[in-house]
């Protein structure tokens, strides 16, 4: 062979292997397996690893040629909260925040198909992850439609804001709380928020105006101890027994009225038993002919934006853990239950609200369909931002999908993850090109 030739042919074969080289990459360099990759990064508590997802999240965010800072609200710097913007043509107009959490909820490896931690990817496109619906979906959704409006040259009129934040999970106190009332917060002039919402099993996407406020109630009971045998009037554990069954009366009322249609589980208080304490140590048990003059209780309480929670607390002091019984309670009261003019923290879902009437449009142009707007039985950072007085809207595109948030074997099908950017992309163009509102 001539050396004409047997460069001609090398030449061919670096490009044939070159060509398959980077045919390689682009399999594994696609949106479903940067999600993947995002969903491999272990931030379940108690122990959540902030400083991966922000560097893997901060990787994609040069590759868009977005601003980034990272900001950090405690001493330690242990909880990191990444910030990326796309500026807009007009910045001065108050700007659009897409919000989501970096953190999850623990995961029982024993207890799932696949490990919580792998993304593994079934052959009928499930994609099985802690954090799969809960939400970081939702954080690589954004980045990829913005990506998309980016390669249609799209140009953002309002800048857009992006918030990836820490521990949500555990109330967002040293997260987007802390947040929302800076120096940095304010700067962003944000106008509208989008936060994440929930799956549906129907073919609807949900979308959440408000969110329930938690409370944690503690009750403590004090009695005179003595034999097993004995019967005491105001006995620790009968003061217990009895205040927990006046709480016990007043669930079954609420859930009463959702049973009969009347509401639904997100618009009633719920009042829910988590843990009893009590009881005399002895051995592998407990001493059974003795009488404890102590007993605690702890329950979790919701609150709907719709319930004054003044009302709650003079049912607490007055009916649920009467002082006359022996009894002392601890409120523990987990984010705002108001905004900073005192009204309710709840966004309207009517013409009152043009941020509302422009995200209905664009989920319509996106080919989908609103359900009737709820409040979330649940809590998210959305309620720091409505504290504010900052419109704010719960939404995760994922119709056709069991609701698995916080459940073994969470997982979110491909198809179902691609839609949502699509839907994204209408959303983010449509909210972010919006020039008149009531501001």
């Amino acid at each position: 062979m001539s050396n004409h030739l047997l460069t001609l042919a090398i030449v061919l074969l670096l490009a044939a292997t070159g060509g398959a080289h980077s045919e390689q990459q682009h399999q594994h360099d696609t949106p479903i397996s940067r999600f993947q990759n995002y969903l491999r990064i272990n931030t379940a508590h108690p122990n959540p690893n902030y400083t991966a997802p922000v560097s893997f999240l901060t990787a994609i965010a040069q590759t868009l040629n977005l601003q980034i800072q990272t900001l950090h609200f405690t001493p330690s710097k242990s909880k990191p909260l990444l910030l990326l913007t796309w500026p807009g043509s007009r910045p001065s107009l108050p700007s659009l925040l897409l919000n989501s959490h970096l953190d999850s909820v623990p995961a029982e490896p024993h207890k799932w198909a696949h490990p919580p931690f792998s993304a593994h990817r079934t052959a009928d496109g499930r994609i099985f992850a802690r954090g799969a619906q809960d939400d970081k979906c939702i954080a690589i959704q954004y980045l990829e439609a913005i990506r998309n409006l980016k390669a249609a040259d799209f140009v953002p009129i309002r800048t857009v804001h992006l918030s990836f934040v820490p521990d949500e999970e555990i109330g967002g106190l040293d997260g987007v709380a802390k947040f929302a009332a800076s120096k940095e917060f304010r700067d962003l002039n944000v106008g509208f928020m989008l936060d994440e919402g929930q799956a549906n099993p129907g073919d609807e996407f949900r979308v959440f105006y408000a969110d329930r406020t938690p409370w944690n109630l503690i009750v403590k009971a004090k009695g005179a101890p003595g034999h097993g045998s004995r019967l005491y009037d105001n006995g620790a554990m009968e003061n217990l027994m009895n205040s927990v069954e006046v709480m016990t009366r007043f669930r079954a009322a609420q859930f009463d009225v959702v049973k009969a249609g009347k509401a639904s589980i997100s618009e009633v208080i719920s009042v829910n038993p988590v843990y009893l304490k009590s009881g005399i140590a002895s051995g592998d048990g407990f001493a059974m002919n003795m009488q404890p003059s102590e007993a605690e209780a702890g329950f979790n309480i919701r609150i709907p934006p719709t319930v004054d929670p003044e009302l709650v607390r003079k049912r607490i002091a007055e009916e649920w853990a009467p002082e006359a019984r022996n009894l002392t309670y601890q409120l523990i009261e987990k984010g705002p239950n108001r905004d900073y003019r005192g009204r309710p923290l709840a966004t309207p879902t009517d013409d009152s609200n043009p941020w509302w009437s422009v995200f209905k449009q664009a989920i319509a142009s996106a080919g989908g369909k609103l359900a009737k707007p709820e409040i979330l039985a649940s809590t998210t950072d959305a309620r720091y931002m409505r504290q504010q007085g900052i419109p704010a809207l719960g939404f995760s595109p994922m119709t056709n999908t069991p609701i698995l948030l916080h459940d073994h074997n969470e997982f979110l099908k491909d198809t179902v993850f691609l839609k949502g950017i699509k839907v994204y992309e209408s959303v983010i163009s449509a909210l972010s090109s919006v020039v008149e509102t009531s501001e």
